[in-house]
């Protein structure tokens, strides 16, 4: 089975809950096989301190329990039938534990969403890469405020 390149997303609510907008978004880019939501996890710690938490993956059984072992292999769990599983009833089984770790480091009141993208539109340029004996020797992900604060440091450009 092919994965494309995964991100991890980590998003903060203040006293604010997270929109319809954000979920349209996400489905938009599911819909066209852009993302593919691996794992999602929000959080809300109400006013009272007490935690819900909602999961959610588009993988298969099959999906979950080869990216499970993959993951579990990478994080030193090896690489048996039950390697990051997570132990646990998640989706991908890849953030159940992180729950409490969330819960912990949001204030009351407010919510958090950990989300594991897989960027699928990646897979036929990897392929491509691959096919003509390229291989990456780095990668990274730019920001906006990255290449604003690279802006500023750069001449102005004009008339020459």
């Amino acid at each position: 089975m092919t994965f494309g390149p995964m991100q991890l997303l980590v998003v903060g609510f203040g006293q604010t809950e997270p929109t319809g907008t954000i979920a349209a978004e996400l489905r938009a880019l599911r819909e066209h096989d852009i993302v593919r939501l691996i794992d999602l996890l929000v959080v809300r710690k109400d006013a009272d301190g007490d935690v819900t938490a909602v999961e959610t993956s588009d993988l298969s059984s099959a999906e979950t329990a080869e990216l499970g072992a993959l993951t579990g292999a990478l994080i030193g769990l090896g690489a048996g039938e039950d390697a990051g599983n997570g132990g646990g009833n998640g989706a991908a089984g890849l953030l159940q534990d992180e729950v409490w770790f969330v819960a912990d480091a949001i204030p009351i009141g407010t919510s958090a969403a950990v989300a594991v993208l897989e960027h699928r539109w990646a897979i036929p340029l990897r392929q491509a890469v691959e096919e003509a004996g390229g291989k990456s020797l780095a990668d990274a992900w730019l920001h906006p405020d990255d290449l604003a604060g690279l802006g500023a440091h750069l001449p102005a450009a004009g008339p020459s």
